[in-house]
């Protein structure tokens, strides 16, 4: 064998060689990789070849699973009353990634969940009946939200403060998830949803963290409070009006300029929502000070599942004072969710503390057995002593019957509020923010609430936390304690 031969064998064996290689790799170690790609059709013939389990609102299901004419996807998702809790459920979609409770027990749901198998099924290799999802939601609570936002954009969040059960997820405009579930019509549906402009696949209420405005004075007062900045909420604090922000020469002043802001106390303060008292405050405080209070409410924290994950609520750091200024008033960098608002309220209303807020009560078994139980391990934190806590109740229920939140009383219920107004777009350009957070309570029973109006048919000069923001919270405070 002459010498040219030679090395055209070797390098043809070099090659069968690197295909056996290769092959092994791929076969062994990047098998499992292609398995569980969403782009494998296989995974979809598989999880849509019988029934799905169910998510459940108030005993009933708000899912289902309908037989198709496809000859490998056997059964497509179904929804009742689909944009109504589309923010709870997300979607189930032969096509794309499910999202939402959907998208996080998708194991339980279509039934390769470990904890499903029975010996039977390890033996045969089966894939176990499907579980289902038991949510904390109220159905009541649920629909008074999504019909008071109506046609604004916005959403809204409701909590039981005493246990942490999440009421109420809505976020507007909504979309039916059933119009995703079909991979034959979801690329459709799909390129409409993506091309809104009002963006209505964004859960509001979870992912989208805005500047909230008046809202934040709360995290202020009780960092004041906390700190014995002042003993209580009727002091007198030292607030100039208008306020000259540090450094600056610029002057903040107040939306009215007849509000008796000037050394105003705390209660008076959030009464007429002075912008100058809290801005002031904040300096006075410091930012490591309202930094501390805000992240023990939960802002800053990159890992709030409720079980979905929700996007983090900052507060700032490394400013100027003039920035920690603003930042007293909800403005700056400070962002803050429904969810993160609707917490703050929460933890007042339950005496300082903050229970783990959860829209999941219990994942169960086909046949209805417990997996695990999401109330039970609900953990509690004290954020704020008893004592500035009923400090705040009690400056909060001056809001209502005597401030700018008086659209959220109810008859015979104790209501405490804090509207919020929040500047949007370079030198507020933009349709202002309108938020309301508050909680009411009424025979043993007791909600935490927090809205955000981003867009409405309101002239600007209408807009405000108390004209647009309020009254949807009073419908779920209503539904919740009266229901």
């Amino acid at each position: 064998m002459n010498k040219t031969i030679r090395r055209a064998s070797v390098f043809a064996l070099l090659l069968v060689f690197a295909l056996l290689i290769r092959a092994t790799w791929v076969q062994f170690y990047e098998g499992q990789a292609l398995a569980d790609d969403n782009d494998n059709r296989r995974n979809a013939i598989e999880t849509y070849s019988s029934p799905l389990g169910n998510i459940i609102v108030a005993g009933k299901a708000v899912t289902g699973s309908a037989r198709t004419t496809d000859s490998d996807l056997a059964y497509k998702r179904t929804y009742t009353n689909g944009k109504l809790y589309a923010a709870v459920t997300g979607y189930a979609s032969q096509a794309y990634a499910p999202t939402q409770l959907e998208g996080i027990y998708a194991d339980l749901l279509n039934g390769t969940d470990n904890r499903l198998k029975t010996v039977m099924d390890t033996v045969t290799d089966q894939r176990a009946e499907p579980g289902d999802v038991i949510t904390t939601i109220d159905p009541a609570v649920q629909k008074a939200a999504y019909d008071a936002l109506g046609d604004k954009k916005g959403a809204a969040v409701a909590i039981d403060p005493a246990t942490g059960k999440i009421l109420a997820v809505v976020s507007t405009p909504s979309y039916d998830p059933s119009s995703l579930t079909d991979a034959n019509t979801a690329g459709t549906a799909w390129k409409q949803l993506t091309a809104d402009s009002d963006k209505p696949l964004t859960n509001r209420a979870l992912r989208q963290p805005l500047p909230p405005g008046s809202t934040f004075k709360l995290v202020v007062a009780a960092a004041a409070l906390e700190d014995g900045l002042y003993s209580s909420v009727d002091e007198k604090t030292v607030s100039p009006d208008p306020y000259t922000l540090p450094g600056t020469v610029t002057p903040l002043g107040n939306e009215s300029a007849s509000a008796p802001c000037e050394n105003a106390s705390i209660r008076v303060a959030l009464e007429y929502s002075c912008n100058t008292v809290f801005a002031k405050m904040a300096v006075d405080l410091g930012q490591n000070k309202v930094r501390a209070m805000a992240e023990k409410f939960g802002f800053n924290d990159d890992r709030q599942d409720v079980p979905v994950r929700a996007y983090t609520s900052v507060y700032p750091s490394d400013m100027d004072k003039s920035s920690t200024a603003l930042t007293g008033i909800g403005q700056y960098d400070v962002t803050a969710t429904p969810l993160q608002m609707a917490m703050v309220s929460a933890a007042i209303a339950n005496g300082g503390k903050l229970v783990s807020p959860h829209m999941v009560s219990t994942v169960t078994d086909h046949g209805g057995d417990v997996l695990k139980n999401y109330d039970d391990e609900a953990s509690t934190k004290q954020i704020v002593s008893s004592r500035t806590a009923e400090q705040l109740q009690s400056a909060m229920q001056s809001v209502i019957t005597d401030g700018t939140g008086t659209n959220a009383r109810i008859d015979g219920v104790t209501v405490g509020g804090k509207t919020g107004t929040a500047q949007h777009g370079e030198n507020n350009s933009k349709t202002p923010y309108a938020w309301f957070t508050s909680y009411g309570k009424a025979d043993g029973k007791e909600v935490a609430v927090a809205v955000v109006v981003e867009q409405s048919n309101a002239a600007r000069s209408e807009v405000s936390g108390n004209g647009l923001a309020a009254p949807v919270a009073k419908a779920m405070m209503e539904a919740a304690l009266k229901n």
